[in-house]
């Protein structure tokens, strides 16, 4: 093996130490807040092919695998047969082939082998090395572990490995920040989470209080460790946390020999039009971008590296999206929101000059929120929003039919804005209210508490998540 990856391989000389001596996790036992994710229980065990493990930059996918790591060793595996290469050492497909080549040979003849290759789009042509060392046979009894800050990884892994992924049912894994239900479990623990979610109960107003003082904090730092743990620890998110974000997203463009200037002023038009209908040739009209397929191509790229999210208007009799029909698009967390803001609007305080103004400001802590309720129903289901005679701010497709969701975080709900989700038996509206209540005849919840409780609360769907 290369020396250069042996700072991550402590485990091939002391194995019983690795927690203690692994560079990411030691850092993860100094945080005041530390979580074990979920998605570690879903990873391969034993079965060989090759999987990918997807999620923006800094959401903390070498950490999960690092964890992935200790708990594999202390269930016993060989430490010899686990290989951890770092993709930001590896220029081209040539040396990855030959990286790939030497801890083949280097591991045991019995049993599974499992290589992860994190970050893999930092090497030029990757994907023809994995395909060789798939074809010549040099991954049989092997578990390969690809990861990427780029989400066309799992679709470029399917088009170039068909017939060669392995015979697990789910190859393709994707990480993202701490949901609402996570990052509140993070505060008070599973056991207070359970008893105020529990279904056959109505938390009064003043046990909602704290759950709402959650959220707005959940509005600053978006579920992501790092400015959970800012928060933990000063009260505030570092200015050095935010620039870690704007810089991925810029360096990503430019790697890719994307304009700074085009991607500046997209990333201000999707602040400006958040929770808007738009087309593309509304918003190049709006730019100094000519053309609406470079918008969309600017978009789709910000969507593939989980920066944004696109929510299309919904066919309701086809449950899919209309392709012709204007789409909102929002950035798919708070705390991207406010990285993205304080690098187009730079000041010398951004947490008390910009973020803590923004979640106060009622117009962008609405937005914020309405992003937050469609990007916690597409980590489960196909989410779009519909536009009839009025709008419904989300639409989740589950069970065959579609679940329309209503916002509103305001004092009041005006009826007007109701008219549309009223023709909806099986509608739900979302409120700032601290009750469980109704509006003309549709059922209401206190929207933090919804957040907690999804996705049971939103009706039969709720019973059989995606």
């Amino acid at each position: 093996m290369d020396p250069r990856f042996f700072p991550h391989n402590t485990h091939h000389e002391e194995p019983l130490f690795f927690r203690d001596r692994d560079p990411q996790l030691r850092q993860l036992k100094r945080l005041p807040k530390s979580y074990r994710p979920p998605l570690l229980d879903a990873l391969p065990k034993d079965a060989p092919g090759i999987f990918t493990l997807g999620g923006g930059r800094q959401v903390g996918k070498t950490t999960l695998l690092k964890l992935w790591m200790a708990e594999l060793l202390e269930r016993g595996i060989s430490p010899e047969s686990l290989v951890f290469l770092s993709g930001e050492m590896i220029d081209d497909h040539h040396s990855l082939l030959r990286h790939l080549q030497e801890v083949l040979a280097e591991m045991p003849d019995k049993g599974t082998r499992r290589i992860i290759l994190d970050e893999v789009t930092y090497i030029r042509n990757w994907d023809r090395a994995v395909k060789f060392v798939a074809d010549a046979g040099m991954l049989e009894r092997t578990s390969l572990m690809i990861t990427g800050s780029d989400l066309a990884l799992m679709l470029e892994a399917k088009a170039t490995f068909p017939g060669r992924r392995g015979a697990e049912d789910v190859v393709d894994f994707h990480l993202r920040p701490l949901s609402f239900r996570e990052s509140y479990t993070l505060e008070v623990g599973d056991e207070a989470v359970a008893e105020i979610t529990a279904s056959d109960r109505r938390p009064t107003p003043e046990e909602l209080e704290p759950v709402f003082g959650a959220f707005e904090r959940y509005l600053i730092h978006g579920g992501y460790l790092t400015a959970i743990n800012d928060m933990a620890a000063e009260g505030r998110i570092r200015r050095a946390t935010l620039a870690i974000y704007a810089d991925w997203i810029r360096g990503d463009f430019a790697k890719r020999g994307r304009k700074e200037e085009s991607l500046r002023e997209i990333l201000g038009a999707v602040i400006r039009r958040m929770g808007s209908q738009i087309t593309w040739n509304s918003l190049a009209r709006d730019l100094s971008i000519e053309h609406p397929k470079t918008v969309a191509d600017y978009v789709d790229l910000l969507v593939s590296m989980d920066a944004v999210f696109v929510q299309p208007a919904l066919i309701e009799n086809r449950l899919a999206g209309a392709p012709k029909k204007a789409r909102k698009v929002m950035y798919s967390d708070p705390f991207i929101f406010h990285a993205v803001r304080s690098w187009l609007r730079p000041v010398d305080d951004p947490f008390s000059e910009q973020i803590v103004s923004a979640v106060r400001a009622p117009e962008i802590c609405a937005r914020l929120v309405e992003a937050c309720v469609a990007t916690h129903c597409a980590r489960h289901f196909p989410t779009f929003y519909i536009k009839a005679a009025g709008e419904v701010d989300v639409a989740y497709v589950a069970e065959g039919r579609f679940w329309p969701v209503e916002v509103k975080w305001s004092e009041q709900a005006r009826p007007a804005e109701l008219k549309q989700i009223q023709k909806y038996e099986n509608g739900r509206i979302l409120t700032r209210s601290r009750s469980v209540g109704a509006v003309q005849g549709l059922p209401t919840i206190p929207l933090p508490l919804a957040l907690l409780r999804w996705p049971e609360c939103m009706g039969k769907a709720g019973r059989n998540p995606g």
